[in-house]
């Protein structure tokens, strides 16, 4: 092999094949800082997590020692990371204006009510707020991989946090308190993941006698996984308005309803959430209550609930508290079908279970009979043979004092007009209410 000398080349092509070799050295270079590497910025108490977020690039983390932060924040960059170690988010002495400054609507000054953390994608559309919160129409670039965990966030007037126009969002061990019309909402988003976080709401202080609206809600464009969070202390724990959602693991209590599922929603998955204890306020004529309810679907389609323990819903008003209730809705005629109840456990109800739809598919094979009014006494119902009434109201009676069938048959226990019964025929049930505990 021969080896060629330097000195066989020229001058010139020397020079061209030393701009080359410099050329290809700065594509390499460009290539390599074009690819950045994600750093960590740290915020100490009395500093400033907005001016983070603002100096970070995408897939920083931005970590946020202990210390109260009087802030509202905004991100909208790929990929950050905010952990919070103990840190407490309060509201400013002054408003930030961004996606989620409206979302809630109006404060009771026409204001626009805020957020105190909002995940933002860019060019979003929003309509015009109806009711509940502005609904979602389109946006340019959903600003993805953002996670929030480790915050107390309390206090804000609109929402606690807002996830508009986002992908694969986080929101995990947060404490979320106070949030004035949402501890947390996420309209127009896809994938977003909320999990394992506590979301509370203070009793009413008095002349005041109404509760906070909504725990978590979930008004997105894909799928959402609501799962292991506390929600205690509001008008609705858990308002469900994405079809596919995944709602299970959940503990509620001292709410007036566990769960809502919108008319026209499909295919969403209540399993194995724990409901508990409606809260006294919900009986207060002033508390803006519209009754009490465990899990409550009007018009939703293909919605399967499974696995959930629904106790404690009474009510000391004319309108007997539910555990489940599968009814159409009056409002938009939506009618509800093909909704699946299956292997609950419900116990210390006013009534378990109603179903009052003109839809096909719902809870198959448990509706035997529907309506008895008026009702005088055990005489006179109609009972089928071999049903179990699903719920045995307390407090009512039948005749001089009620009675069991010694078969297991529960007899109506008294008079209660204008109110839809259901019976549960063992034989002829797919799906059931699971045991009724007492």
């Amino acid at each position: 092999m021969t080896r060629l000398a330097i000195g066989q080349f020229s001058a010139a092509q020397l020079q061209i094949m030393l701009a080359i070799v410099y050329i290809a050295l700065i594509g390499l270079i460009g290539t390599v800082s074009a690819e950045h590497v994600a750093s960590t910025i740290y915020v100490k108490n009395g500093g400033s997590i907005q001016a983070a977020i603002n100096s970070a690039n995408s897939g920083d983390r931005i970590v946020v020692e202990s210390g109260t932060y009087a802030e509202q924040l905004t991100i909208s960059k790929d990929g950050i990371a905010l952990i919070g170690q103990n840190a407490i988010l309060v509201t400013p002495p002054s408003p930030t204006t961004n996606t989620c400054s409206g979302l809630a609507g109006p404060d009771f000054e026409g204001k626009d009510t805020q957020a105190g953390i909002c995940v933002e994608g860019s060019d979003v559309v929003l309509k015009e707020f109806d009711k509940e919160h502005r609904k979602f129409e389109s946006v340019g670039h959903r600003v993805k991989g953002v996670s929030i965990t480790g915050f107390s966030v309390s206090g804000f007037l609109g929402l606690n946090i807002g996830i508009v126009g986002a992908q694969d969002t986080l929101v995990t061990h947060n404490t979320l308190t106070d949030g004035g019309y949402y501890g947390l909402l996420t309209v127009g988003s896809t994938n977003s993941r909320i999990k394992r976080n506590i979301v509370v709401s203070s009793p009413p202080t008095p002349p005041n006698t109404f509760l906070r609206f909504i725990g978590i809600c979930m008004d997105d464009e894909g799928p959402v996984t609501v799962r292991h969070n506390v929600i205690s202390g509001y008008l609705i724990a858990l308002c469900l308005q994405t079809d596919g959602a995944d709602i299970y693991n959940n503990y509620v209590r001292s709410c007036c309803v566990g769960g809502y599922v919108d008319p026209g929603k499909r295919g969403i998955k209540i399993r194995d959430n724990e409901i508990s204890d409606a809260n006294p306020v919900c009986k207060n004529d002033n508390s803006l209550s519209f009754g009490v309810w465990g899990i409550l679907f009007t018009g939703a389609v293909d919605t399967f609930v499974n696995g959930n323990r629904i106790s404690g819903m009474t009510d000391s008003k004319d309108r007997p508290a539910t555990g489940i209730a599968v009814i159409d809705d009056i409002g938009t005629g939506a009618v509800a079908s093909g909704n699946r109840v299956v292997q609950n456990q419900l116990w210390n109800n006013d009534v378990d279970l109603v179903v009052d739809t003109t839809g096909n598919g719902n809870v198959p094979g448990t509706l035997v009979a529907e309506r008895l009014e008026p009702l005088v006494g055990c005489e006179t119902a109609s009972i089928p043979e071999g049903t179990v009434l699903l719920r045995l109201t307390a407090g009512l009676t039948c005749g001089k004092g009620g009675k069991m069938a010694t078969d297991g048959t529960s007899l109506l226990p008294g008079k209660l007009q204008g109110r839809m019964w259901l019976f549960y025929d063992p034989s002829k049930a797919v799906s059931s209410g699971g045991p009724n505990k007492e």
